[in-house]
């Protein structure tokens, strides 16, 4: 796989591109890639709708995208699941909305993280929930759940969810062992179900850094709900396929009970594209960690050489949160954005002094990136 091709989604539909359209803005905010899909998942995706009918398929009874996730968190995660815990969802939006539904009423609280990417933020509102917000702190050049703020908000008797991003989006950060036995002994001790939006897990830079699914960790198999996809890693979001890992019976039963009538079937070809994804492109997924952490260090190194802008590096992900409060301006992504780069808006994650910025691109857009930062457009 060649990731330094340039882009082709210029003039096109695509959802990141359309918001600079006609504009010497170079877009560098939503969550997904330049980077071409692997040749098998276009090939499995051609093979499917070559042989002429795309009708009903029960994401349940799709032998092979099931056995493929089993097979991917099996190899990558060292999780070994039951075919049946997998519940599919169109994305993990749909799916942390459904736990909302399913494990509030109006007038609860759920416990989410800040910052955190704006879908996540708006959850709880939707469900007429009031959003408890979790601050990230800075912990020895790392960013960090404070567990203080989230053991007193889990004790809160109208508190029975906590909806969390590991890896953190935007910040980037894995959570240890450590960190999950903390989170484990709070949720546990004050009933709080825990949601993990685990949808960036396979995009790990940092060497030495693992994931550890949520539902794998011991103590909260029966006691948490955890998100996934090929989407983010594999390029594939506009294909609509996530899935819940869901061990313990009754927490599914009742997650797919709050999803009936509202979640619409995974449809084909993101069930197609998910199968070849986690089975026959362990070579590109290689390939394309090689490549981020490439991007990722040299980001890191050149934002930081600029007055007023700083970063720590992330341990996953291809998205880089930058404070801009040393810029002195009143918005850092209008400043980004009249020197012709378009990050996504802190403000959208709780936190306006800041920027993420996409750095899963060609190597070149990225030195324009950088050089109209330090430049301007002039």
């Amino acid at each position: 796989m060649n990731f330094d091709l340039p882009s082709q989604r210029a003039n096109t539909d695509a959802f990141k591109w359309k918001k600079y359209a006609g504009k010497d803005i170079l877009p560098m905010w939503v969550a997904d890639t330049e980077f071409r899909c692997a040749e098998p998942i276009l090939q499995a995706i051609n093979g499917e709708v070559k042989q002429g009918i795309l009708g009903y398929t029960l994401p349940a009874q799709h032998d092979g995208a099931n056995e493929a996730v089993v097979r991917w968190l099996r190899d990558k995660h060292n999780w070994q699941i039951e075919r049946e815990w997998i519940v599919w969802t169109p994305g993990v939006v749909p799916a942390f909305n459904v736990a909302c539904k399913a494990w509030s009423k109006p007038g609860d609280k759920i416990i989410v993280q800040t910052p955190n990417y704006p879908p996540l933020l708006a959850a709880p509102a939707l469900h007429g929930a009031e959003r408890l917000e979790v601050p990230t702190i800075e912990v020895d050049g790392r960013w960090t759940i404070d567990m203080d703020k989230l053991e007193q908000y889990a004790a809160d008797p109208n508190c029975h969810l906590f909806i969390m991003c590991n890896p953190m989006n935007p910040v980037g950060s894995v959570l240890s062992d450590t960190e999950l036995e903390q989170i484990k002994t709070i949720c546990r001790s004050n009933d709080v179900l825990l949601c993990s939006d685990e949808i960036h897990c396979d995009l790990l830079l940092e060497p030495g850094a693992a994931h550890i699914p949520a539902g794998s960790y011991a103590g909260l198999e029966e006691h948490s709900i955890t998100l996934m996809a090929a989407s983010k890693t594999f390029n594939i979001a506009g294909l609509g396929a996530a899935f819940a890992i869901i061990p313990s019976a009754q927490v599914r039963r009742r997650f797919s009970r709050a999803a009936q009538g509202m979640l619409p079937w995974v449809n084909i070809l993101g069930l197609v594209a998910t199968e070849a994804a986690f089975t026959q492109c362990d070579d590109y997924h290689s390939e394309l960690l090689n490549y981020l952490r490439g991007n990722r260090d040299y980001l890191v190194e050149q934002i930081n050489a600029i007055q007023g802008l700083e970063a720590l590096s992330p341990q996953a992900t291809f998205l880089l949160w930058v404070n801009g409060s040393g810029l002195g301006v009143e918005s850092p992504q209008r400043w980004c954005e009249s020197r012709g780069v378009g990050p996504s808006p802190g403000a959208d994650f709780g936190a306006p002094d800041f920027i993420r910025i996409n750095y899963g691109c060609p190597r070149a857009d990225l030195t324009m990136a950088i050089l109209r930062l330090q430049n301007g457009l002039d």
